[in-house]
């Protein structure tokens, strides 16, 4: 999550600027429908459903080693 809060808008931004350097070089222009693939508000939903599968995945491990004994749970890392 750390590592997404700034990668988002980066990756977002780089895409804003990349894509018309990149249409200028082959020596055509870009639509606008090539540099407005998503929206800030479209980007919201994957990124929270993305939190969302991360604490799912990782409450059913966490539970199983909460309710067994420590040594068992280190023996099965």
């Amino acid at each position: 999550m750390v590592g997404g809060l700034p990668g988002v808008p980066a990756g977002y931004l780089l895409h804003r600027l990349v894509m018309p350097v990149t249409g200028r070089t082959v020596g055509t222009g870009m639509p606008s429908s090539v540099l407005d693939v998503f929206g800030p508000v479209q980007l919201l939903p994957p990124g929270l459903g993305g939190v969302v599968l991360a604490l799912l995945g990782a409450l059913i491990p966490a539970g199983w080693a909460a309710r067994i004994r420590t040594a068992t749970a280190l023996r099965t890392e």
